[in-house]
């Protein structure tokens, strides 16, 4: 079961609606809201790679607000 963290980006003062988008999701694992150079952090649990690569281009990314996104998948066994 592939994991991902995915940084996000905002338009200024977006950040609690992308927030509340993100944690209403069923993927979505954990949201935090940072200071810093990134607006929001969440942890995706996926059932496989093609399902966790279609949440990313066609669901996350695609939500009103988010400006910019930065994805790590967690490597397994390491």
């Amino acid at each position: 079961m592939p994991d991902a963290f995915v940084l996000f980006k905002t338009e200024p003062s977006q950040e609690h609606d992308v927030y509340i988008a993100l944690d209403g999701h069923p993927e979505v694992a954990e949201v935090h809201a940072l200071y810093g150079e990134f607006d929001l952090l969440i942890r995706i649990t996926s059932t496989d790679s093609r399902t966790l690569s279609d949440l990313l281009m066609n669901t996350f990314r695609r939500i009103k607000g988010v400006r910019e996104t930065q994805t790590m998948i967690a490597v397994e066994g390491a």
